[in-house]
């Protein structure tokens, strides 16, 4: 019998997926089993790769920003779901909701609302009446009428609710225009240039009801290089130094924000996020004090890198198709039982990903081929380029690897296809956290 080995481009994997014969697994589950009790397509997550990853990252700011007080949130908009949030929270981290969803699902974790940051650029009465109600620890401020509305309805509750201001530094740094965020001509935050956010400020705090906390930025997602983070956090610490020069308070807190780069396909690394820590604690502790200022405290909101190398896509294969090209080479098209309702970032950011046969050894040899979904769109594709073997055929299983962020979240039921649940692995044993719809919940909704 073959023993397992670790597979093909492990980077792109949960850290205990093994490969036996052709057929994978994943800590000691045969990824087959969990298609046949499951279905497809499915969400496959390793508990012990997301925990492993929110130590990683929570030891990496701890460290480099030793002697000073550090926080690391959870951006649950990358997945969320009650049993990710709670394990988070048991490791240490708080959680970044954006939503009334985000917010009640964290909540029903448990997890403490002191531990929870609420952002968004158009908050709902609900959200800051539920946020304020139950005590979550910060709102993240996003315009001048959000200030007034929060004050009303802290005073509302008789509390005062800390709050920080999500402030547009004009540095541009992400995979994608529609996934950087603090170029000025966008939807987030109130600028830094025009004096927006130091109006804000001032705003803040004449407010009895508001207890202003500090400064918030986030310059994009999907970063590879951490000097988009040092500017941003030069220019935060810059307007806490005016500020405090100007009313004599030393604003308590500077966040960082989340957007850090993973690898997504063979030869991709990852953004060095120890590295990236402590030059970051490097550029904090040069412009963050000086006699009469202390240094703030700092926090951080990784959502994608602690997600989605922790998770995958289980599919099953349909139609097998090779198309000629106009230059004359051939690719095979791998039609799936999924596609843009579960990934939609390929569709939207032209994102990359990859793919490979799991289910069996397949003899012959590798050829181009397009990985498509089963929507009317012909922008419905899962994985633009890959080889994969070229007697890959119907009842294979394949799976794409790094989808924990933003699949499920943004997943949809165009075609009216249910949407895909999501399988923890952990342990030698296989649940669903998220249960797969079915076509009666879709239904449910119709009245007819």
């Amino acid at each position: 019998m073959t023993s397992p080995q670790l597979p093909p481009n492990p980077q792109l994997w949960p850290q205990r997926t093994r490969v036996a014969g052709g057929t994978w697994s994943l800590d000691g589950v045969p990824l087959a089993d969990i298609a046949e009790e499951f279905g497809t397509p499915s969400f496959v997550l390793d508990v012990a790769t997301l925990r492993a990853r929110a130590q990683r990252y929570r030891k990496a700011f701890v460290d480099a920003f030793a002697g000073m007080e550090v926080d690391v949130y959870y951006a649950s908009k990358a997945f969320s779901s009650k049993a990710v949030l709670r394990w988070m929270h048991q490791e240490g981290l708080g959680v970044d909701v954006a939503s009334l969803g985000e917010l009640v699902t964290a909540l029903q974790g448990p997890v403490p609302a002191e531990r929870l940051g609420l952002h968004g650029n158009n908050k709902s009465d609900e959200e800051l009446e539920l946020a304020v109600r139950t005590g979550v620890g910060r709102i993240i401020v996003d315009s001048f009428s959000e200030i007034d509305r929060v004050a009303a309805v802290a005073a509302d509750h008789g509390v005062r609710q800390d709050v920080l201001v999500r402030v547009t530094t004009g540095v541009h740094a992400g995979g994608h225009d529609f996934i950087a965020t603090a170029h000025e001509d966008q939807k987030f935050g109130l600028s830094l240039a025009s004096g927006a956010a130091r109006t804000a400020l001032d705003r803040i705090y004449q407010r009895p009801e508001l207890r202003l906390r500090g400064l918030h930025s986030h310059i994009g997602s999907q970063i590879q290089d951490g000097a988009g983070f040092a500017a941003a956090a030069q220019a935060l610490l810059g307007l806490r130094a005016e500020f405090a020069a100007d009313t004599g308070y030393a604003l308590p807190e500077v966040d960082l924000g989340g957007g850090f780069g993973v690898a997504y396909t063979p030869g991709e690394d990852e953004l060095d996020i120890e590295a990236t820590a402590a030059e970051l604690a490097r550029v904090v502790r040069e412009h963050g004090t000086d006699e009469d200022l202390p240094l703030p405290a700092v926090s951080f909101e990784p959502g994608r890198a602690i997600i989605a190398p922790a998770m995958f896509t289980l599919y099953r294969v349909g139609t097998c198709k090779p198309v000629q090209l106009d230059d004359g080479a051939s690719r095979l098209y791998v039609s799936v039982d999924g596609g843009m309702s579960d990934n939609l970032r390929p569709a939207l950011y032209q994102a990359d990903y990859h793919a490979e046969v799991i289910s069996r050894d397949v003899p012959g040899p590798a050829v181009a081929a397009r990985v498509v979904g089963m929507h009317c769109e012909s922008g419905d594709i899962v994985v633009h380029n890959v080889d994969l073997p070229e007697q890959v055929r119907r009842g294979d299983l394949l799976a794409v690897p790094v989808t924990g962020a933003y699949g499920r979240s943004m997943a949809s039921n165009y075609n009216l296809l249910p949407r895909p649940g999501v399988v923890a692995v952990q342990d030698g044993s296989a649940w669903e956290i998220v249960r797969r719809e079915t076509i009666d919940d879709l239904l449910a909704l119709d009245l007819g």
